[in-house]
C-alpha cells in the first residue's frame, strides 16, 4: 500500500503513484443508510479498483455542496428521493449526465428531462395491514380516510419526506381542498401519535396497537430476511398496493447526480455506469428489496409477491410542485399531534 504521507521523502515516482491513486477515488455524499449502499460500493471497488469515499448524512447535503462551491470534494450525490435531486438542480450544483451507457439503462420516466439526474432504484409507498384483522385485499389511498379505520391507522411523522411526497401526490391528484379533507380523515383515524419509522408501523400492527398503516415496500424484505428480531413484525402484516382513484401506486426514486465541480468526474461516470449495470441493479433487488430501474432485472420474490405494481403516472415535477402545500396542510391540520 502506498504511504502517500511520506511521498515527499521518496521522490517523484512515489508522488506520481500517489496522484494516480487519488485520481482513482470517487467521493460520494449520500442520504442512503450505510447498510443499504456500502455493499454496492464495496463490490464496485472490487471490480474496478476505484475507492469510494463516503459522507453519510440525514439532511442538508445539497446546501453543504453549494456552500463548498468549487472547492467541494464531492463527485456524486446519491439521495433517497427525487425531491433532493430536484433541489440539487435548483442550487445549480450538478452537471448534465452524458454517458450513453447510463441514459440507455434508465428509462426517461425515471430520470430528469434534462438528464441532470437519474434514478437508480425505486420503492412504492404501500399499505401495511394486519393479516388477522384486515380482510381488504385492495384499497385506494383515499379510502384510508374512511371512518371505518378510526382508531386503527398508524403512520410515521407526516412531514417525513416519504409521507410529504405521498401527500404532495395527493394534492396534485385531488386538488388542495379535497386533499385537506383526506389528510383530516387520516388524522381522525390515527390510533396513536405519529412516531418511529416504517418498521415501527409494522411493529405496532403486530402488537395490536393499530390495524393498518403506511410503509415503503423494501422494509418488508429487510424485516423478513435481514433482521431476525423484526421478522415477527413482517410476518404479522400483508402488503396491499394501493392506488389513487385516478392513478396508480405512488413510487419514489433513489437517484444520483454528478456534481458540477466533481474533481473525479471520470470516476463518477464509471460509478454511475456501474450502478445502472446488471450487477448493481440485481443487488438493489436481492440485497435491498427495491425495484430496479432496468427492465431486464427480475424482482426479488419478497417484493414480487406483493403483486403487479402499476406506478402512478403523475409526473414527478407535479409532485415536487405540491410539496409545500402538502407540508402546510399537515401543520394546519395538526396531523403530527395525534388523534383528536
Amino acid at each position: 500500500m502506498l504511504n502517500c504521507r511520506r511521498a515527499g521523502l521518496a521522490g517523484l515516482a512515489l508522488l506520481s503513484a500517489c496522484a494516480m491513486a487519488a485520481a482513482q477515488d470517487v467521493n460520494v455524499y449520500t442520504y442512503r443508510e450505510p447498510g443499504l449502499i456500502k455493499p454496492l460500493f464495496d463490490r464496485f471497488t472490487q471490480e474496478t479498483g476505484i475507492k469510494v469515499n463516503i459522507v453519510f448524512a440525514k439532511e442538508g447535503l445539497e446546501e453543504r455542496i453549494a456552500a463548498e462551491g468549487a472547492r467541494s470534494p464531492a463527485d456524486v450525490l446519491i439521495t433517497t428521493d427525487v425531491a433532493r435531486l430536484v433541489r440539487a438542480v435548483e442550487l445549480n450544483i450538478v452537471q448534465p449526465i452524458t454517458s450513453e451507457t447510463m441514459l440507455k439503462a434508465v428509462p426517461p420516466a425515471l430520470r430528469d428531462a434534462g438528464n441532470q439526474w437519474i434514478g437508480l432504484s425505486y420503492r412504492a409507498r404501500v399499505v401495511y395491514a394486519s393479516k388477522e384483522r384486515v380482510k381488504d385485499t385492495a384499497l385506494t389511498y383515499e379510502s384510508l380516510a374512511d371512518p371505518k379505520w378510526k382508531g386503527r391507522f398508524c403512520v410515521r411523522d407526516g412531514q417525513h419526506i416519504y409521507n410529504n411526497m405521498l401527500f404532495a401526490a395527493g394534492v396534485a391528484h385531488m386538488g388542495e381542498a379535497r386533499a385537506e379533507g383526506w389528510i383530516r380523515g387520516l388524522k381522525a383515524n390515527l390510533a396513536k401519535k405519529p412516531s418511529g419509522g416504517d418498521r415501527e408501523v409494522a411493529k405496532d400492527i403486530a402488537a395490536g396497537q393499530c390495524d393498518i398503516g403506511l410503509g415503503n415496500t423494501y422494509y418488508v424484505g429487510l424485516m423478513l430476511n435481514k433482521v431476525p428480531e423484526q421478522r415477527p413484525w413482517a410476518d404479522a402484516i400483508k402488503v396491499i398496493l394501493p392506488t389513487f382513484e385516478n392513478g396508480g401506486t405512488h413510487v419514489n426514486l433513489s437517484g444520483m447526480a454528478i456534481l458540477r465541480h466533481a474533481p473525479h468526474a471520470a470516476s463518477a461516470v464509471r460509478l454511475g455506469e456501474w450502478l445502472t449495470g446488471s450487477t448493481a441493479q440485481a443487488m438493489y433487488t436481492t440485497d435491498n428489496y427495491e425495484f430496479p430501474v432496468r427492465a431486464d432485472v427480475p424482482l426479488d420474490p419478497a417484493v414480487g409477491n406483493f403483486g403487479a405494481l402499476t406506478p402512478d403516472p403523475l409526473p414527478f415535477d407535479r409532485i415536487i410542485g405540491a410539496r409545500k402545500t402538502a407540508a402546510d396542510l399537515v401543520d394546519k391540520l395538526g396531523l403530527n399531534g395525534g388523534p383528536g
